[in-house]
């Protein structure tokens, strides 16, 4: 779906304007273990607080563990539920609270973590698949469903697969994955010389 690029004021890489997040996933195109693991290796490789790779990552692939995928899904919202019943692969990322080497607090985990999340999601897009990432899920379910440690910190549920047509998805789900793309402009989010006073260009 060509007409999904960013519409940016400025030129930016293909990657990073093709990237979105579809919802349309087709059901019957599995992720190889082979691309997989790329995309877990383009994880591994974001960076972090001093090297200390805080993310741990839940993964369940519906062709090889269908009961475990099913766990997943189920800690899904129904609005989620919807449409991820076709996704192949899902994963969760957790960001941890402590430095591994000192057991000191370590307080940049989740911005570490979602680094590692948008690394694959870019790897994705490099080879010709997508991810969506998703706030709407049960923490708690997840947590004692796959005994997540207290000292982790349960971030996005991600679905990894293939896109499919839009014609696969409910109607109201449909009209999400349809409606134009669109951000803020870059002096509401972005300051420059205080806070408050949007870049100027």
């Amino acid at each position: 779906m060509d007409d999904r690029l960013a519409q940016t004021s400025k030129p930016i890489h293909d990657l990073l304007a093709r990237r979105w997040s579809p919802r349309a996933f087709d059901p019957n195109r599995p992720v190889s273990r082979e691309q997989l693991k790329v995309l877990l290796e383009a994880g591994r490789w974001a960076p972090s607080c001093n090297g200390d790779e805080p993310w741990r990552y839940l993964i369940w692939d519906k062709s090889r563990d269908p009961a475990g995928w099913q766990k997943a899904f189920e800690c899904l919202s129904e609005n989620n539920k919807k449409w991820v019943k076709n996704v192949p692969l899902l994963m969760l990322s957790c960001a941890g609270s402590k430095f591994e080497a000192t057991g000191k607090p370590n307080r940049w985990t989740q911005h570490d973590t979602g680094a590692a999340s948008v690394s694959m999601a870019l790897q994705a897009v490099a080879m010709g698949l997508i991810i969506h990432q998703m706030g709407g899920w049960d923490v708690d379910k997840a947590r004692a469903a796959f005994e997540i440690p207290a000292e982790y910190m349960p971030m996005a549920m991600i679905a990894v697969g293939y896109q499919t047509t839009p014609d696969i998805l409910d109607e109201e789900t449909r009209a999400k994955e349809l409606r134009p793309r669109a951000r803020k402009p870059l002096a509401e989010r972005f300051y420059e010389g205080g806070w408050g006073k949007g870049y100027a260009g």
